[in-house]
């Protein structure tokens, strides 16, 4: 089960918000204040980090400075109600991987979380059809070819060869593609998913209308 480290000083929030993430699967530690969030990383392992910033004794920003400064490489995400530019920027510097402000959906919560623990999670190389990814060397190849993929390109396709045959919902892509601080659309999407056609014609990427894209294999 993921074990996830919740730091948040409103307990009627951190109630709410700990019973949406265990009814997702999820086990959830939650912790009122930064020495207490500190502490407890030395005692057990998590699999992520939601660290809201504006909390007691130590705050948001500044545990997750010195978790990575001890080499501490959870994926980590803020929940904050702050839209202060240099706040965000100071947390990303700290080593955030993502941000969600204050209130949020709690379907794109989850989505969140779940692209950030995949992209922790160590990958072995593996084939759908004729594709083959090469973890080794972040390349995929059709048949024997390596395929001359741009970064996105890349990661749009390992995305929908790790959900072959399934829809690959618009959000998830987005969060997988784009940081919070890049802009997307889904005229963007369709531009890497006709490239995607240009560069494999013989596979076919579906369009499921109103929800994403799938991989046929």
């Amino acid at each position: 089960m993921t074990n996830i480290l919740l730091l948040e000083d409103d307990l009627l929030f951190a109630e709410t918000l700990t019973d949406l993430l265990e009814d997702a699967g999820f086990h959830v530690t939650h912790c009122p204040n930064g020495q207490e969030a500190l502490e407890i990383t030395y005692e057990q392992k998590f699999d992520i980090y939601l660290l809201d910033i504006n909390v007691p004794l130590i705050n948001g920003v500044t545990l997750l400075k010195e978790l990575r400064e001890a080499n501490d490489n959870t994926p980590s995400i803020f929940l904050t109600s702050h839209k202060d530019k240099k706040m965000l920027k100071e947390g990303f510097l700290s080593g955030a991987d993502d941000y969600l402000s204050k209130p949020f959906d709690s379907d794109e919560l989850i989505l969140r979380i779940h692209a950030l623990l995949r992209r922790s999670q160590p990958e072995d190389s593996f084939c759908v059809g004729l594709l083959r990814h090469d973890k080794t060397h972040k390349t995929i190849f059709y048949d024997t070819k390596e395929l001359e993929l741009s970064r996105k390109e890349y990661e749009l396709l390992l995305l929908l060869m790790r959900h072959a045959n399934s829809a690959v919902p618009k959000e998830m892509i987005i969060n997988e593609l784009w940081s919070c601080a890049q802009s997307s659309s889904d005229g963007a999407i369709r531009v890497y998913i006709n490239r995607l056609k240009q560069i494999i014609p013989q596979m076919t990427i579906e369009n499921i209308r109103g929800v994403g894209y799938k991989l046929v294999s």
